[in-house]
């Protein structure tokens, strides 16, 4: 038999569906939501109905209304329904403590279906492991989903607190343009073509970077923005094509100005949110300190198995092949992992082709056992080299010591990558221990083999450090950044510059950077008059807001933070987006697609 559908009418819902409880036995409610469960215990229906806000237990009971009773036999799970009835104590022994509602149930008077469904293609429950694809697919049930409700409710939270706490620090919100003019400096634009004007494209915006300075040339001195950014870049877990930032600029500070800002942000969200204190002033270190402690520019400091320098131990070794790459400029470097001289050949083995799978030539190990050092290679150690090694790893019986020999950019990339594999392997990332780190002083400028070029190595609006102008003329790869990174637990959230507010020393960057004066007036001819109008020195800062969350509520993928995220091949399963267009769109636009 099918079920009527029948209208709401003037029925107005009372509470939701996680607002009662004892002090409402004996009120008269109606209550709206979803069916979760229906069961039949002896001829009276229980029912569990739903919504964002929680669960309350329905009873349909025979003797106290025939007509409800006979509705609510025809309930499936996820029918609307509305119900109106009186609030009453659970009897005794039937307390649910997982529920809010679990004290007291509604016995029915009046059920409406408000409408029906049919059966879902995936409990609306956490319990039930879902692939991605499906969840994606279906994605207005998945966010019916409590864990989905929670970590969006979380988000939002965060945005409430996000806007007090900048309004509170005297910062105004502006909105940016999402159609721009397209200026590509690193990740590719997405296009949009212009109707109005034939052949020309708008871009939608990477950030909102010269927007915001020219609002600080125009005299606001302190912007923020909740935006909508866009990169059509390869994606991952922690990438979408399109994410949100917490975007500030700021006028007539420095960097521990919007470092202070940005620690006192973050720390409020960790408080508010998840109750956990954040230890402040945050950690800082040099670019270089942490490439060379850690091997990476976001170090997870939560744990040790830094790398250490064993430069004095290769040149005292018989070993040739050491001694080649430090003659050519390479380092060697280890890594002491303690207590893993146990380790057997298979999973030596594993570490050894998982640092060539990064590129590196090898991996060297070596254990030091209470009888000495033990490998292929410790014959080419003699005993004065074998005492510089276990010195610069602190090694003692029972440790395992990983090698790499080669260029420094490669024993960064293959220690750095292998310090995080073994923290995962030994299980020593802890949970609910919260590291923030500032990492400073990047290199101002990378050189770019293939194009034979320099490139920024963040963008080309940054600041190099005051000491370091001069070295824009004599050496550009020394010259460092006025730039910082926030990264807490291995995970860049925030970044941002000091930003050139001069139009040479912004015309010089060009230069470096390739872009002809006739391309620099062309992209940023704006920025550069601007320049000119008086300029105050200003910064910034951009938080990665998809990250923040997903850090915040303990996921690992940003598509568990965002109501409708893309694939990581940037499809819209839901929607079926991207998709073709009418042709007489693309003749509209001026276009012709080739076949």
């Amino acid at each position: 038999m099918s079920t009527a559908i029948e209208p709401l009418g003037d029925w107005q819902r009372t509470h939701h569906c996680g607002a009662l409880g004892s002090p409402h036995i004996g009120q008269r409610v109606t209550l709206m939501g979803w069916v979760a469960k229906r069961r039949d215990h002896g001829g009276v229906i229980f029912v569990d109905l739903r919504d964002r806000h929680g669960i309350t237990q329905v009873v349909f009971n025979p003797q106290h209304n025939p007509a409800a009773h006979q509705k609510a036999e025809d309930l499936h799970s996820e029918y609307v329904i509305a119900v109106e009835g009186l609030v009453q104590a659970r009897p005794e022994g039937m307390l649910n403590a997982r529920l809010a509602t679990g004290a007291i149930e509604v016995n029915s008077d009046t059920l409406r279906v408000l409408n029906t469904s049919p059966p879902p293609p995936f409990a609306i429950d956490d319990s039930t492991e879902l692939g991605e694809e499906l969840r994606l697919r279906y994605r207005y049930l998945d966010l019916r989903r409590p864990s989905m409700q929670q970590n969006l409710l979380l988000r939002h939270r965060a945005y409430q607190l996000t806007r007090r706490l900048l309004d509170h620090l005297g910062f105004m919100e502006v909105e940016t343009p999402f159609l721009i003019r397209s200026t590509p400096e690193g990740a590719r634009d997405y296009l949009v073509p212009s109707r109005v004007h034939p052949g020309e494209f708008f871009a939608l915006p990477q950030s909102p970077q010269i927007y915001k300075q020219i609002l600080m040339v125009a005299g606001y001195d302190r912007y923020f923005q909740i935006v909508k950014c866009f990169r059509d870049e390869d994606l991952r877990a922690d990438r979408q094509p399109e994410f949100t930032q917490i975007d500030m600029e700021m006028s007539f500070i420095s960097e521990k100005d919007i470092m202070a800002t940005a620690e006192e942000l973050i720390g409020t969200l960790f408080k508010e949110l998840i109750d956990v204190e954040l230890p402040r002033p945050f950690l800082q270190l040099s670019y270089q300190e942490a490439m060379d402690r850690f091997g990476s520019d976001k170090p997870d400091l939560r744990f040790g198995l830094e790398l250490k320098d064993v430069a004095a131990a290769a040149k005292a070794s018989e070993f040739k092949v050491l001694h080649s790459v430090l003659d050519a400029g390479g380092q060697v470097k280890g890594i002491n992992v303690k207590g893993c001289a146990t380790f057997s050949r298979s999973q030596l083995d594993e570490l050894i082709a998982f640092a060539q799978q990064l590129g590196a030539k090898g991996l060297s190990w070596i254990k030091h056992t209470p009888q000495g050092l033990e490998s292929s290679i410790a014959k080419f150690f003699p005993a004065p080299a074998q005492a510089l090694l276990t010195e610069a790893l602190a090694s003692e019986p029972g440790d395992l010591l990983l090698l790499v020999a080669d260029q420094p950019a490669m024993v960064a990339r293959t220690l750095g990558a292998l310090r995080l594999e073994l923290a995962r392997r030994l299980e020593l990332l802890p949970a609910g221990v919260w590291r923030p780190l500032w990492v400073t002083e990047f290199p101002l400028l990378e050189h770019d083999a293939e194009a034979n070029r320099y490139v920024a190595m963040h963008h080309p609006f940054t600041a190099p450090l005051e000491a370091d102008v001069l070295l824009l003329d004599t050496q550009p790869l020394a010259a460092r950044a006025r730039a910082y990174d926030l990264v807490l637990n291995g995970n860049e959230i925030a970044g941002g510059s000091i930003r050139i507010f001069q139009r040479p020393l912004q015309s010089r960057l060009f230069e470096l950077l390739s872009i002809s004066p006739e391309e620099a007036a062309e992209k940023f001819g704006f920025l550069l008059e601007a320049l000119e109008y008086g300029a105050p020195p200003h910064g910034g800062i951009a938080f990665g807001f998809d990250r923040v969350i997903a850090l915040l509520a303990g996921v690992d993928s940003l598509r568990e933070v965002i109501a409708f995220p893309k694939t990581n091949k940037a499809v819209g399963l839901m929607e079926n987006a991207p998709g073709q267009v009418d042709p007489a769109q693309l003749r509209e636009l001026g276009i012709q697609l080739r076949p």
